[in-house]
């Protein structure tokens, strides 16, 4: 329908012009192509029902605990980071465009070859694994390498220390806060 609006459109204006209009062919797709489309992402993204209490902090110790030996990476310092970023949402966007539980950029999640941002297993393995690329980097400076998660390490090499932003700032020092929210006694 769509279709043939615009194509009576484009007629009706090439009547009135002796230049041959250049018209690519626009095909909209129906309804069920849509629907399918979308179920099929639905796929993709995976069975989020399988985390029964998406914002709950204790829904993804599993995987935590996986990625902290994985990585090395202490499980309170994922999941403070997890709770800063995204409260526990695995749903959860940036106005910048960062993705999922531990807001991964779509170029770090590409370096990180994490492929679905909306799993919360190759997020939180993702992110995990970013956390032990800074602290590596930074050579287990835990201040620098959550300044770089979240202001990039380009700034923090600029600035040779935490940007002198306040949203790093507060970052920082919220992640640093809520460690001991995490902490098992």
């Amino acid at each position: 329908m769509v279709n043939q609006i615009f194509y009576e459109k484009v007629m009706s204006i090439q009547n009135k012009i002796p230049v041959k209009l250049n018209v690519p062919e626009i095909n909209t797709p129906s309804f069920n192509e849509v629907l399918n489309t979308e179920m099929n992402m639905t796929e993709k993204i995976g069975n989020l029902n399988d985390y029964s209490n998406l914002n709950d902090s204790n829904s993804f110790d599993h995987i935590i605990s996986e990625a902290s030996t994985k990585f090395n990476i202490p499980q309170a310092l994922i999941k403070s980071v997890i709770s800063v970023e995204s409260s526990f949402n695995p749903n959860s966007i940036s106005s910048a465009g960062a993705k999922g539980l531990m807001q991964l950029m779509p170029l770090t999640a590409e370096h990180l070859g994490v492929k679905n941002v909306w799993d919360p297993k190759q997020n939180i393995e993702g992110g995990t694994k970013y956390l032990r690329e800074l602290v590596d980097r930074y050579d287990g400076n835990i201040k620098l390498a959550l300044a770089a998660y979240n202001a990039g390490p380009g700034n923090v090499e600029k600035y040779n220390g935490i940007p002198p932003f306040k949203e790093t700032e507060n970052y920082v020092n919220k992640v640093l806060n809520n460690i001991s929210k995490f902490t098992v006694i």
